[in-house]
């Protein structure tokens, strides 16, 4: 299945791992690559730039296909070295960086010394034509329906694709939501070149979270998150567990919400400690996006891939051949890959 990203990046499958906190570890991200996707290591879950350097090379030894490192650039209380994070990745070989967050410009000439492409995550048209206007390579337009932070114009990935597609001229990749491959047929059919997936890659056998956590995702239905930090305008989608309706229960009551009330509930440690090492799944927060109602197993990083890409494959066949030209059938992925 080849598209203007899987060109771009060197991979055989328009499907990309989403670079998560605690869980974008060496062994998900080669499972990713070496299904014929992009595997993602997650940079700060690593404790220093160091440690990132032996997840690289723990990945390395995993794969010897491509994989990419995530940087996600935010305001800290503590100095966070950004930059030693970047050499680390660089000097480990790697060369497609996704970034998130803050505008990652200071980073590009870094990047560019060093051929590195470079993937931003966008909530909006706007950011994603930003990411264009000061270089990057290509974007991942991110959904309302998403994991962790939307952004605050609340616009699902049925019209902010087609709206980003519309503008952009760089390649996009659907994140958001996704799930299965008759959406990543649709996101091709809107515009994008590849999909990114953070939630449904949670739920797979490689996945170093607790099998409570994948049972639960299995278990729920679509309706199963909530948002939490929209009074502070931070909107994260997280799953709806004990603590996130406490912390929606404390944004409601009158007045101002101090963050204070919430940091104790809402504490990154606490939610990786309790909820995706020990399994508790009420023991913190946990971000997970509207997907988990899609989910219904917990196959290999392998399984999910074929699936995905034979759904997407037979659903845009039938469709061309219902439509009455046959030859048609490679059309929607030549013109990504154009």
């Amino acid at each position: 299945m080849r598209t203007a990203i899987t060109d771009m990046l060197g991979i055989e499958r328009p499907i990309i791992q989403g670079g998560m906190m605690w869980v974008g570890r060496a062994e998900l991200a080669a499972a990713v690559s070496n299904a014929g996707g992009l595997g993602i290591v997650t940079a700060l879950t690593q404790p220093t730039p160091e440690d990132l350097a032996k997840e690289i090379r723990r990945c390395r030894d995993m794969t010897d296909r491509p994989f990419g490192v995530n940087l996600t650039l935010l305001p800290t209380i503590k100095p966070v070295p950004y930059d030693e994070y970047a050499l680390a990745a660089i000097e480990g070989g790697v060369r497609i960086i996704e970034t998130a967050g803050r505008n990652p410009e200071p980073f590009l000439p870094l990047f560019r010394e060093h051929d590195v492409k470079v993937i931003h995550k966008c909530t909006s048209v706007r950011h994603a034509l930003k990411a264009e206007s000061i270089g990057c390579d290509a974007v991942s337009v991110d959904g309302f329906e998403c994991a962790g932070h939307p952004g605050e114009d609340d616009i699902t990935n049925l019209v902010l694709l087609p709206a980003a597609a519309a503008k952009l001229k760089i390649p996009m990749i659907a994140s958001g939501g996704i799930g299965t491959g008759g959406q990543l047929a649709a996101a091709l059919m809107l515009g994008a070149a590849a999909v990114n997936m953070g939630t449904r890659f949670v739920a797979t056998r490689e996945a170093p979270v607790h099998d409570n956590v994948k049972q639960a995702m299995v278990d729920a239905d679509e309706r199963q998150t909530t948002l939490i930090f929209r009074s502070l305008r931070n909107t994260a989608r997280v799953f709806r567990n004990a603590v996130a309706c406490e912390v929606v229960d404390i944004e409601s009551r009158p007045g101002d919400t101090d963050f204070a009330d919430l940091q104790p509930l809402v504490a990154g440690v606490r939610g990786r400690e309790q909820v995706l090492e020990k399994g508790d799944i009420d023991g913190g927060i946990w971000t997970a996006g509207q997907v988990i109602g899609l989910i219904n197993d917990i196959p290999s990083c392998a399984q999910l891939l074929d699936r995905m890409v034979m759904e997407a494959e037979g659903l845009i066949r039938d469709w061309s051949e219902k439509l009455g030209s046959p030859a048609g059938v490679e059309r929607p992925l030549r013109a990504c890959a154009e």
